[in-house]
């Protein structure tokens, strides 16, 4: 049986979301498809991932030696009771980061150009 939400956006509008069914038991006469409200906005539902991946991104920019480019990535599922939460893999959090510093050439490193 599929569930799905409907979001509500700031600016107008819904997103429908097909979202995880809940085990249990469900009552012979019910529809294949449920189709519930949200309790609060897409926009609402995602501020607080964006949050900890701006506390997360804050991080690594105050390290000693920043790195010149930051790559995170995780998952984001969509809840009816919960909202946006950051995706699991087994029984843990998933956050994927990725550093990379770029080796600058010192410039008395580079031959003077040959006229």
């Amino acid at each position: 049986m599929s569930e799905f939400v409907e979001y509500p956006l700031d600016g107008g509008g819904t997103v429908t979301i097909e979202v995880e069914d809940h085990p249990g038991m469900a009552r012979a006469g019910r529809a294949a498809t449920v189709l519930r409200e949200a309790t609060e906005t897409l926009d609402q539902a995602l501020a607080n991932v964006r949050a900890a991946a701006s506390a997360a991104l804050g991080q690594f920019r105050a390290m000693a030696n920043s790195p010149d480019e930051i790559e995170i990535k995780f998952g984001v599922k969509l809840d009816v009771q919960a909202g946006a939460v950051i995706a699991r893999t087994g029984l843990q959090g998933q956050f994927e980061v990725k550093l990379k510093w770029i080796r600058a050439e010192a410039e008395d490193e580079v031959p003077p150009p040959e006229d």
